[in-house]
């Protein structure tokens, strides 16, 4: 009866919009991959889809107070993955960032990271509730996401360890961090940015054209400028209506570069231009708003930490792969959640909204 009356609370309107935007990435990366060599991922997303439905139900009935009392160890166990990927990882196309498995199976640590991050954070600061934040509990907020940060970062995947930075500044946020603190982090960050950018230790070259070229791509159209030209080719002549399924020249003529990941959004704009930008952006936007209703109904403050923390986290992938896509921001590999291609990506979205289902089904249990 416990069991029923849980599953009667979980948030059948949330996993509405989530499994229609899960079903445009499906029907998107069919059309964006129709006539390139990557055709047929849409069949392997949709097996990736049912895998995180799968996940998602059964991180549903686990209790998310476990979690929070096991994130210390699931922490030291994610510090081991990200050093083993650093010592014995695959190497590919410069970046060494999975731990092979016999099978052909490919384990990527750091996307699974960000899920440890969340829910360490949310243990850390619930232990400080009730009274002001020190510079040493900022310090240690600090320690807890930069270490596995700059394991990533080492590997290199800028893309993936700047995702980690949502989790720590909202989790200092609802943490009660005072307004004179965050301003002298805040300078210091800026004064330590420019350091590393002028020593040239911190950034590789490639990323650091990466972080220039969409300031005037034009500079280097063959080469870091390329793939933001073709972008906004794409998205600019799609117009209003969009030019139809399989029919974008920029994407069917394989200019756009990995339109099923990183670019998807652009080919949605050639497709199905800004009409079919409107209703995914939308979609966001309604998911978005749930997540944030359940963290405002959860029962205690680690619900609404993890919940805000996923937020954060999602927020901040919209915001940079389609800011990137627009020319906007710079070109960082950071995938568009539930709509771009990819397992990591999407086991990892939905191992959090079996989470955030848990957190509102037990909002009512004593």
């Amino acid at each position: 009866m416990a069991r029923f009356s849980s599953f009667r609370d979980f948030d059948w309107v949330l996993l509405g919009f989530v499994s229609l935007l899960s079903l445009v990435s499906v029907l998107e990366i069919r059309s964006a991959t129709a006539m390139t060599k990557f055709h047929g991922f849409d069949h392997k997303q949709v097996g990736f889809l049912v895998i995180g439905l799968v996940l998602m139900f059964l991180m549903s009935l686990v209790d998310y107070h476990w979690l929070v009392e096991i994130s210390r160890t699931a922490y030291a166990v994610s510090f081991v993955a990200l050093l083993a990927v650093l010592v014995v990882g695959t190497k590919h196309l410069g970046a060494r960032r999975w731990i092979k498995f016999p099978g052909g199976i490919h384990f990527q640590p750091s996307e699974w990271v960000k899920l440890v991050l969340i829910v360490t954070l949310a243990q850390y600061f619930w232990g400080l509730a009730g009274r002001e934040l020190t510079w040493r509990d900022i310090g240690k907020a600090f320690a807890i996401v930069c270490v596995p940060m700059a394991m990533v970062l080492k590997q290199p995947d800028l893309g993936t360890s700047l995702t980690y930075l949502p989790v720590l500044i909202v989790g200092l946020f609802l943490g009660g961090i005072r307004f004179k603190q965050a301003a002298i982090l805040i300078v210091g960050f800026l004064a330590l940015g420019t350091v590393a950018w002028s020593s040239g230790k911190l950034l590789k070259p490639y990323q650091k054209a990466r972080l220039t070229s969409f300031i005037n791509p034009a500079d280097d159209p063959k080469g870091s400028g390329y793939q933001l030209i073709q972008s906004k080719i794409a998205v600019g002549s799609g117009g209003i209506w969009g030019k139809g399924a399989n029919k974008g020249t920029q994407t069917q003529g394989d200019f756009l570069p990995i339109p099923y990941t990183d670019f998807i959004f652009a080919a949605l704009c050639e497709e199905h231009g800004f009409i079919g930008a409107l209703g995914v952006l939308l979609l966001y936007f309604f998911i978005l708003m749930r997540l944030i209703q359940n963290a405002q109904t959860a029962k205690d403050v680690p619900g609404t930490f993890i919940i805000m923390g996923i937020v954060a986290v999602i927020v901040f992938q919209i915001a940079v792969n389609i800011g990137m896509v627009l020319g906007l921001m710079p070109v960082t590999g950071i995938p568009l959640p539930l709509l771009s291609y990819g397992g990591s990506s999407v086991l990892f979205t939905f191992l959090s909204l079996g989470i955030v289902m848990n957190i509102r089904m037990r909002r009512f249990v004593n």
